[in-house]
């Protein structure tokens, strides 16, 4: 094919991509200064300008004068944002590839982008299937593959390579019949706030508190999956590990923090939230820092959870008809928090919860339906954390 004169432009009129000049070289040097840029992908450090003049003048040509490769330049708003392509495509099976400004983020230009790139491959390429590939971590690439349909998504340990080290990666794929819309839910985590208790997204600032409450002995002893001893790794871990729950669909998890210092309290959970047999259900979990129990802070906090998980999914929640918490029988403090929230004994499994001295105690099962809820008049209306678009 010719560059420029045979490279089509393609937009949905809000978003355009077209064929790079020269003149996208200076924005294009300055978005490869992005330390997100630079984290996430491949490209060499420094980022100097040659290599910007490079890529968009030599290597984006000869991919399509060669047919090997497609990449298009992203206009928004008049302006260059970023690039896109296509790359590879033997048997009809390719891969693609995106970087998006910093200041366009979250505005739906990546998502509509990638949608005509995909479109393009399966309608013009002859394509059956695309595939996404993203570092472990990149929520933001993540997101927007999954709002434009690709799915399956597995993490495969070493399998990118940016500067000569080995990174775990996510890749994920959509098929010529598949629909371009998301698969599955990504939960947000609204902050919801009553009673002097906010329920916010866990944050990296919250580490210390959060190794503090799982070294906690009444910690370790009901909660027998933790590490033993919980080191701040451990803690940084478990916080990453939350976000790509909700982005799974698996999991829901808020930091319990006090209204105003903000300083974390405990933790509450809702998961089993993609289950296999039932879809409808979610099971809480929750643990305290020793320095916050004794004030109730559970009790709100499950309070202010259970309005969020009834809440239908059109109105933002997570549209559960039955909820369940389970604990351990000796574990009386747990169950006080199910009993004084409305749920109802259900179930009591004969030595059914370890502990790490070998023993088992017998594990409580309480439940809530939804049609049984009665909102608390005394919280406020919860403040929700809006979605991002890309």
């Amino acid at each position: 094919m010719r560059f420029p004169e045979d490279v089509p432009v393609l937009t949905d009129d809000v978003v355009t991509l077209r064929a790079a000049t020269p003149a996208d070289v200076d924005p294009a040097y300055r978005l490869c200064q992005d330390p997100e840029m630079q984290q996430w992908t491949t490209i060499p450090l420094p980022y100097l300008r040659e290599h910007a003049v490079n890529f968009l003048t030599q290597l984006v040509p000869n991919g399509w004068r060669e047919n090997t490769a497609w990449g298009w330049v992203i206009e928004y708003d008049g302006q260059y944002v970023g690039t896109i392509d296509l790359h590879d495509g033997e048997g009809g099976v390719g891969e693609v590839g995106f970087a998006v400004s910093p200041e366009v983020r979250g505005k739906g230009v990546m998502t509509r982008a990638l949608k005509l790139v995909v479109r393009y491959a399966f309608d013009e390429l002859g394509w059956k299937r695309v595939i996404w590939r993203a570092f472990v971590g990149n929520l933001g690439s993540r997101k927007v593959a999954w709002k434009v349909g690709f799915h399956d998504l597995v993490t495969i340990p070493g399998g990118g390579r940016a500067r000569g080290v080995r990174k775990d990666e996510w890749v994920a794929t959509i098929g010529r019949d598949d629909p371009l819309e998301p698969k599955g839910n990504w939960w947000t985590v609204p902050v919801l706030e009553g009673d002097g208790i906010r329920l916010r997204p866990l944050r990296e600032s919250d580490a210390q508190r959060v190794m503090e409450a799982c070294n906690d002995e009444r910690t370790q002893l009901w909660l027998t999956g933790m590490p033993s001893p919980y080191g701040l790794e451990d803690a940084l871990g478990f916080i990453t590990t939350r976000s790509e729950a909700a982005a799974s669909g698996e999991a829901v998890a808020w930091a319990i923090a006090d209204a105003q210092t903000d300083e974390l309290l405990g933790n509450v959970s809702v998961f089993g939230l993609g289950g296999r047999m039932d879809k409808t259900r979610g099971e809480i979990g929750y643990w305290m820092h020793p320095a916050a129990r004794g004030r109730q802070v559970m009790t709100t906090a499950v309070q202010l959870l259970l309005s969020h998980a009834f809440r239908p999914i059109e109105d933002g929640g997570l549209g559960r008809r039955r909820m369940i918490v389970r604990c351990a029988d000796a574990n009386t403090a747990s169950a006080h928090v199910a009993e004084i929230n409305g749920f109802t004994k259900v179930g009591n499994e004969r030595q059914a919860d370890p502990r790490r001295d070998g023993s088992y105690d017998n594990m409580l099962t309480y439940d809530l339906l939804a049609d049984e809820y009665t909102a608390p008049q005394t919280t406020t209306p919860p403040v929700t954390t809006p979605p991002a678009t890309d």
